[in-house]
This record gives structure tokens, sequence and C-alpha cells, in this order.
């Protein structure tokens, strides 16, 4: 084949992965572009790097088109980035199947820590969350999807060499298809925790219009909203709590439970006598004491009697959405860092709230949903539940509302726990601990979503022992057949013939 035909089938191999992305969701697209460009192979580094290159392009200008509304400089810049750990993980690998797997699934649990704490969206786990490997994240998580997508890629792409060569077809796909069924059979016996007691919840959706900045919509006009829309809520729904989402409320130079905004909440509260469980944008001073100039994005549990008894700040914070990496280069280069006039600070405390005489709630506020570390800790802090309290509402399109679904049905399945997404403007949506999405809202609406998931207890495999062990299967797929002399079909060389002997 030509260099350009080689090239082009990078792309359309790359495409085929995003094509397995939410908002579109094609979960088979990201196997069959898996095993397309593990099949393509070069000799000169030079030219493995250009196909990993446009691989990656192909791959991450389509599924990360969010990061446009955030910043359009530091999308072309995480686009090439992303795509550039591709190429060097081509190069790397060479010609080995195994190593190509290896290699590419480091290059995905890097992205989960690096840049800037990781930017874990569009991965190959999110494209997998409407499919059939998902069960799979109980005992791995997105590590282990990863891993497992890229080497079926590698079995189709081995198995169809195999069939052009006539050698041995039969045997090798029954032997393949036999390692698949017994991967995907695994999570049935796998822990998933057990119930405890329902709990009945309603998230309150506050709507509006979708694509508008906090610069474009007053705080209050917001807050006014999830005020209206909780008037849906009455006696008559018997629920235990009540979930506003992410920024519903915005104070400023003064604490929220001293504010009028607060006063509201525990009228609401009162008049339903259950909890209130809000997300509150406040300064940071008023949390840690430090005059700093900046802010906290945290979540408050408001009782009937109008007590405030428990808060979680959000830990992992939106670069160049919560704050502004090298502010003070960026700026010096006349850069609008204005846009974001002053950086989030980051929690310290466990993911979790206590609801008293309701449930433990683990916390994963917007961002921090698409990290599994995230949603683990709340779970081995104590949380019954997730609760995902988000705001989409700057986006436009549903690009990355349609991935934080995914990434909340991902959070479920890995931790054994019920997922509560909720958002000003869409999605919120209701999860059980198998990853099946039972509600979801309409972008813009207002509305209430009523759910009465239960409590739960226990651990699974993931919960229990982390991303850590696939981070060493990956590097070992990496290493060993790298380090053989003699390489199986499957590692993409054949062994050298043995010379017949003579009498």
């Amino acid at each position: 084949m030509t260099t350009l035909g080689t090239r082009l089938l990078s792309l359309l191999s790359g495409l085929l992965v995003a094509s397995s992305m939410p908002p579109w969701g094609f979960w088979p697209g990201a196997i069959l572009g898996a095993a397309l460009f593990i099949s393509l192979s070069a000799d000169r580094r030079r030219e493995r790097f250009i196909l990993g290159l446009l691989f990656g392009l192909a791959w991450f200008a389509p599924t990360t088109a969010w990061m446009y509304f955030l910043t359009a400089p530091g999308y072309v810049i995480a686009v090439v980035f992303f795509a550039v750990l591709h190429a060097c993980a081509a190069v790397v690998a060479s010609r080995s199947a195994l190593a190509k797997v290896g290699a590419h699934s480091l290059v995905e649990m890097i992205r989960m820590v690096v840049p800037f704490g990781g930017i874990p969206l569009a991965t190959l786990g999110i494209g997998q969350a409407g499919g059939p490997l998902l069960p799979l994240a109980r005992l791995g998580g997105v590590p282990l999807l990863t891993i497992t997508v890229l080497s079926i890629g590698a079995l189709l792409s081995e198995n169809a060499r195999g069939w052009q060569q006539l050698s041995d077809t039969r045997r090798r796909w029954a032997l393949s298809a036999g390692a698949v069924i017994a991967v995907l059979a695994l999570p049935a016996v796998a822990p998933s925790g057990s119930d405890l007691a329902p709990v009945s919840v309603a998230a309150v959706q506050g709507g509006g219009r979708q694509g508008t900045s906090a610069l474009e919509v007053p705080s209050i006009d917001v807050t006014k909203a999830h005020l209206v829309a909780s008037q849906l809520v009455d006696d008559s729904n018997a629920v235990d709590m009540v979930l506003w989402p992410e920024n519903a409320i915005d104070v400023n130079r003064q604490p929220f439970d001293e504010s009028s905004i607060a006063d509201l909440v525990r009228a609401e509260a009162s008049r339903l006598q259950v909890p209130f469980v809000v997300g509150v944008t406040e300064d940071a001073e008023f949390v840690y004491d430090v005059d700093t100039g900046n802010f906290v994005n945290a979540q408050y549990v408001v009782m009937p009697d109008g007590s405030v008894v428990d808060r979680y700040v959000k830990v992992i914070k939106v670069p160049f959405g919560e704050y502004i990496p090298f502010r003070s280069v960026l700026e010096s280069l006349g850069a609008p860092v204005g846009l974001i006039p002053k950086d989030a600070i980051s929690g310290r405390g466990p993911a979790v709230v206590d609801v008293p005489d309701v449930a433990t709630l683990g916390v994963v506020i917007s961002w921090e949903v698409f990290f599994g570390s995230r949603a683990r800790d709340a779970v081995r802090s104590g949380g019954e539940l997730i609760v995902n309290p988000t705001n989409g509402a700057s986006y436009t399109w549903t690009i990355v509302q349609s991935q934080q679904v995914a990434s909340s049905k991902l959070r479920a399945v890995e931790t054994g726990r019920w997922v509560i997404q909720v958002a000003p403007t869409g999605f919120s949506a209701t999860v059980d601990p198998s990853g099946k999405v039972l509600e979801r809202s309409a972008i813009s609406e207002q509305t209430v979503l009523f759910s009465t998931p239960m409590r739960r207890t226990g651990s699974t495999v993931y919960t229990q022992i982390g991303d850590a062990p696939f981070a060493a299967i990956a590097l070992g797929l990496v290493i060993i057949p790298l380090a053989r002399s003699r390489r199986s079909p499957l590692l993409g060389r054949r062994s050298p013939a043995t010379p017949s002997s003579q009498s």
C-alpha cells in the first residue's frame, strides 16, 4: 500500500474511534478503529509517528470540540498534545501488536493525570459506556476497558492477517472468541455491593438557555429558576432530599449561611421538611479563613430547621474554566485571562457529605465525575449514593454533556452505587449500579427528576484495587514484546523457521 493510502487509513481509524464517543455513541467504532490502526505498520520511525499523529488528530478533534468554548487556543493545543502522545506510542510500539496495545493504553492512562491533573474526556472507556464491555468497569474501571478495547482490536487485526495467509484461521478465531467471552463473563461473578434502603430524591433542573456563560446570566436568575422549579415538589411527592446542581447559588462578600439566599433555601427546606443539598460558589476566605481573593465551588447541606450541617468543596478544578494555569505568563502575552477573574481553590476533605437521617452522599462535582479516583474515594469514605451536581450551561452542543452522562454510567458500575446527576440546563440523569440510565432530562427544560435510588454498601474490585495494576499490565505489554528476540505471530513478527535436521 502507498504511504498516502496508509495515512488515509490512519485518519479513518481515528474517526472510527471518535464515532464511539457520545453524542454519537457507535461503540463498535472504537474496536474497529483500534483493529485498523494496529494493522497499519511502517518501517521508519518518522512514518510511524505520522500515522499515530493522524490517528490522534482524527480521534480528538471532533470529540473534544467542547474545549473550544473554554479556550480556543487551548483546544488546539490539547488536541495536538493528545495526538502527539499517541504518535510517540506508535513509535515505541513499532510492529508489535501487543506493544501497541500496551503503549496506547499507557497514553490513555497518562491522560488521566496529565496535563493539569488530567483531562480524561473522549476516552476509550467513555466510548464503551453504551456497549457490552461496560460491566468490565466493575473490575478495572476505564484502564481495563481501554486495554480490552485495544486487545480485541489487536485480535481482530492479527486474525484478519491470518485469514489472508490462510493459516490456522478457524482455530485462531475460535480461541479469540473464547477469550473475549471469558473476559466478558467475569463481571457476573465479581462483587458489586449490596442494597441497604431506598432514598427518595428530587433532582431540580432550573432550565434556561444553553450556551451562555456566567458573565451573560446573572447568578440570581439561576437561583430564582431553581426556586421556581422546586415548587414542582410538594408534600404528595414524599421525598427524602432535594438536590440542586453546581453553581445554582453564587454569594459574594459574605458566607453562604449568613446570606439572604440561604434564607430562601431554608424556607424551601422548611416547606417540604426535607434537607436541601445545594451547589454554592462562595468566596474562599469564608471557607479557609484566608483572604486570597479567590473562590470555592461547594455543595452544602441545609436542614429543615435552617441549620447548615455539612459541606464538600470541589477538589479537581477545570483548567481555563475555574482557574487559569500560568496566569501571569498568559496575561503578559495578552491572553484574555480576565474572562476568569478569580481562581478556584481546591477542597481538602473526603468526597462525602452526611445528610442526617437520609444517607451519606458521595459527591463528585461536575468535572470530577470524569475521574474514577474521585468516585472511588467517595465510596471508600463511606458514600452510599453518588451525586454529581454539575453545570454545562456554557457549552454549545451536547458533546461534553453527553460524555458526562456516559461518565456517570462508568462511575456507577465502577463503584456499585446509584449516581444522580443534576445540571441547571441539562443533562440531569438517574443511573443505576448496572449503568442503566433510568431517566434523563432534556436540554434547557425546567423539570424535577424524581427517583428512588438505593443506599448501598460494599466494594467492587475496582474500588479496592484502583488503576495501578492496569498501568503495570500496560507497561508489561510494552516492555516484554520489545525485549524478546523471538516473537510469536500475535506480537507482529513470526519466529524464524527452524532448519530441518538431515540424516
